[in-house]
């Protein structure tokens, strides 16, 4: 073997251990994209005495935005939809609260909840936790939803979901 050949050899390792390392590096650096733009929906259940306001916030904690692909509504541990228009309806009819008093947001898939954006699901203002002691029972025991939601990389299927009943 001449060194014309061991040289040749030599540079081919070389080459085929800097394309390993390449491969290696540019699956790191795309584990690490994606985690960098991670969303993470919370879900608080509110009932503050000092401001006068009781309901179910969603906050966006994450780097990236959410992506809400579905919603599960639970009503006494029965499913009844998703989160939407008429699900929460038949929620506050539940409630001797007017619905017209409540501020509701939807979730229909495909909505998106920016980095650091926070909405309200239900919230009731003002809220007094004697009279309005049906809606607070509601907030805190009866109602839980669950939201799946992914990144803008899409396909992992994240679940934020209220405490359970």
């Amino acid at each position: 073997m001449g060194v014309e050949a061991v040289t040749a050899g030599a540079a081919t390792v070389i080459a085929l251990g800097s394309l390993y390392v390449s491969i290696v590096q540019s699956r790191l650096s795309m584990r690490h994209n994606k985690q960098s733009v991670r969303p993470l929906l919370q879900q608080r259940q509110i009932r503050d005495r000092v401001a006068h306001r009781a309901g179910i916030e969603l906050i966006n904690a994450g780097l990236g935005p959410a992506i809400v692909t579905r919603t599960l509504v639970y009503l006494d541990g029965e499913h009844i939809g998703q989160w939407t228009r008429p699900t929460f309806e038949r929620v506050l009819r539940q409630t001797p609260e007017d619905p017209e008093d409540v501020e509701k947001y939807a979730l229909p898939g495909g909505v998106v909840l920016l980095s650091g954006q926070s909405v309200f699901l239900l919230r009731l203002t003002p809220f007094d936790r004697d009279r309005h002691a049906g809606f607070g029972d509601l907030v805190l025991r009866r109602l839980r939803i669950e939201i799946h939601y992914e990144s803008l990389y899409g396909g992992e299927d994240f679940v934020s979901a209220s405490p359970p009943i």
